[in-house]
C-alpha cells in the first residue's frame, strides 16, 4: 500500500473528479492524480513549491494559500487529500474544518500523516524533531471524529520505504520539504551524519534505506452516508 493507491481507492473512479491537494508542495501527488484523469487543484503556502508544482503539472491549477483559510467556495470539490502536510499547519483543527467545507456532500477527505517512529523519523530528528507536531495532528483528527465532525471510513497504517544513494541525497530530500532546514544541516552536520548512519539500513546494492510508518484516515463529513460517491 502507498498513499496514491489509497487515495485512488477513496476517490474511485478518479477520471474527471475535481480534487483538492492541500499542502501540495512541489506537486508529486497532484501529478499522480492528474495522470489518472483527475482534475487537480493544489494549494500550498510556499511560493517556491507552487512554482515547482505548476512546472511539474501544467494541466492542474495551483494557488498560494493557507490550509486554515482555503480560498474556495463551499462544496467546490469532489474530494480532498492532505498528504504529509497536516502536522505542518499551525492550526490543524481549522485545516480539517476547511477541508470538510470545500468538498461536496458524500466526498472523502484523505489525510495521510507520518508517525513519530521509524528509521526515517530517527534520521530526521536531529534536523527537526517533529514529535510534538505529529502528535498534535493525530490529536486533531481524533478530536474531529470524536466530536462528530467527521465519520472515519478507514484508518490504516502502512510503511513508506525510501532509498537514498547516501547522506547527501537524504539531506536534499528533507531540505526540499522545508528549505529552513538547510541552516540546521550546515550547523549540526556531524550530529546529523551520525544519526543517519545509525538509522539507515542497506539494500542489496549498498544504498541506504529508511522506513517511515504513515497513518492514513479517510474522513467523511458527519451525517454523510458513503465515502465513494457515484
Amino acid at each position: 500500500m502507498d498513499a496514491l493507491s489509497l487515495a485512488a481507492d477513496a476517490f474511485d473512479p478518479l477520471g474527471g473528479r475535481h480534487l483538492l491537494d492541500i499542502g501540495c508542495g512541489p506537486g508529486a501527488m497532484a501529478a499522480a492524480l492528474a495522470a489518472q484523469g483527475a482534475r487537480v487543484t493544489g494549494i500550498d503556502p510556499g511560493a517556491a513549491a507552487i512554482t515547482a508544482a505548476r512546472a511539474r503539472v501544467p494541466e492542474a491549477r495551483f494557488a498560494i494559500g493557507s490550509a486554515e483559510a482555503l480560498p474556495f467556495t463551499d462544496a467546490a470539490f469532489d474530494g480532498a487529500v492532505i498528504l504529509n502536510a497536516l502536522h505542518h499547519v499551525p492550526d490543524p483543527r481549522a485545516a480539517l474544518a476547511e477541508a470538510a467545507r470545500v468538498v461536496r456532500p458524500g466526498c472523502p477527505v484523505v489525510v495521510v500523516e507520518p508517525l513519530a517512529e521509524g528509521s526515517f523519523f530517527a534520521a530526521l530528528r536531529p534536523i527537526e524533531d517533529e514529535t510534538a507536531i505529529r502528535a498534535v495532528a493525530q490529536g486533531a483528527i481524533a478530536e474531529a471524529v470524536s466530536a462528530g465532525a467527521f465519520r472515519c471510513a478507514r484508518d490504516v497504517t502502512f510503511v513508506r520505504r525510501e532509498v537514498f544513494d547516501g547522506l547527501d541525497a537524504f539531506l536534499e530530500r528533507v531540505s526540499v520539504v522545508d528549505p529552513a532546514r538547510r541552516a540546521v544541516i550546515r550547523d549540526d552536520a556531524a550530529v546529523i551524519a551520525r544519526a543517519f548512519e545509525a538509522a539507515a539500513g542497506r539494500d542489496e546494492a549498498g544504498r541506504r534505506v529508511l522506513m517511515q510508518p504513515l497513518r492514513a484516515h479517510i474522513l467523511v463529513a458527519a451525517g454523510i452516508g458513503r465515502a465513494n460517491p457515484a
